[in-house]
C-alpha cells in the first residue's frame, strides 16, 4: 500500500463494489479519495451492486496514482494515467489498467454533481 492509499484523518470510510472511499464534507459538496484496486472493473465489481450497466455519476478530480480506462456508451474510450486531471461524464464504465491501484481524489455533490459543477449537457469529447 502506498502513502496515497493510507488512512485519511477525519474522513468517513466506506467500502463498496471493491472500492475504498474516504469522504470529507466540504460545504454543499464533499471531497473523496477513491481507491480502485488492481483488476477492478465496473462490469465485474459495481454493475450488479448499483443495478446499471453504466455508471451514471460524473467524476471530477485528479488521478494521483495508477491508470484507468473509461469507455462510453458510444464505444469511445479514454485512458487516464496519473498524474492527470479527470472529468468523466455520466454514462461510462471504467477499469483499472496495470497492477497498481488507481487513486482518484474527486469533488462531488452526490446526485447533484452534474448540475452543481455545470456539466449539464456536456458530452465527452472524441479524441
Amino acid at each position: 500500500m502506498s502513502l496515497l492509499e493510507g488512512p485519511v484523518p477525519g474522513a468517513r470510510r466506506t467500502e463498496v463494489g471493491g472500492l475504498v472511499v474516504d469522504e470529507v464534507p466540504a460545504g454543499a459538496s464533499r471531497v473523496k479519495r477513491v481507491i480502485y484496486p488492481p483488476g477492478w472493473a465496473w462490469g465485474d465489481s459495481m454493475a450488479a451492486h448499483v443495478g446499471t450497466e453504466w455508471c451514471e455519476h460524473a467524476h471530477v478530480g485528479f488521478l494521483v496514482q495508477g491508470s484507468m480506462e473509461v469507455e462510453f456508451r458510444d464505444g469511445c474510450r479514454a485512458t487516464h494515467d496519473a498524474p492527470c486531471a479527470v472529468v468523466v461524464e455520466p454514462g461510462h464504465r471504467g477499469r483499472v489498467l496495470g497492477d497498481e491501484a488507481a487513486v482518484l481524489v474527486q469533488v462531488d455533490a452526490g446526485p447533484g454533481t452534474v448540475e452543481r459543477l455545470g456539466l449539464d449537457g456536456v458530452a465527452h469529447a472524441h479524441g
